[in-house]
């Protein structure tokens, strides 16, 4: 009887560790909205790190966040740092590692807690006039064990979500 439980038990973590090596360890999530500015003063105002606070929704989750910087803000190295004790919020920090004036700002995003990860993201800016169309995207890893969360959660709804929401605040907070 004990053989066939331990049988059992070898076959179903053999099964997980299969699993875990097969599934997806990379996300990629894009969201996009339509502001009615003209595309100049939407990326002078994004490209400012600090203005995240008035729309994106990490902040609002814990407004006792504690914030620092580094640099110039709406430069290439401006860092903005947070600690929050929020599990949705964590501590990290962001960086400004790119920026093509007026099309697209690129960031490095640092987690520090409450696990560590390095991942990508942006913000692309198009249109003319007085229309401009803002997609904000994240791309993430997840090596193995923590991919197999990927298997039960769906980044691209949850943090598609929150990606909507902060585009939908952006928004408001410009028109």
């Amino acid at each position: 009887m004990l053989k066939k439980i331990l049988i059992v038990v070898g076959v179903l973590i053999a099964a997980v560790l299969l699993t875990g090596i097969i599934a997806k360890k990379e996300f990629s999530v894009e969201r996009t909205v339509v502001i009615n500015k003209p595309k100049q003063e939407v990326f002078d105002y994004v490209k400012m790190l600090k203005n995240q606070d008035n729309y994106a929704v990490w902040q609002a989750k814990d407004p006792n966040t504690k914030k620092s910087y580094t640099g110039t803000d709406g430069t290439v190295g401006f860092i903005s740092a947070w600690e929050s004790e929020h599990p949705d919020v964590g501590h990290g920090e962001q960086e400004i590692t790119a920026i093509k004036d007026g099309e697209r700002i690129d960031y490095e995003l640092r987690f520090l807690k409450p696990y560590e990860s390095t991942s990508p993201a942006y913000m692309v800016f198009a249109g003319a006039g007085s229309e401009t169309t803002v997609s904000w995207g994240f791309q993430g890893k997840m090596p193995f064990p923590m991919n197999l969360m990927l298997l039960f959660t769906s980044m691209e709804a949850d943090l598609g979500d929150q990606l909507n929401e902060g585009l939908q605040n952006l928004k408001n907070e410009l028109e």
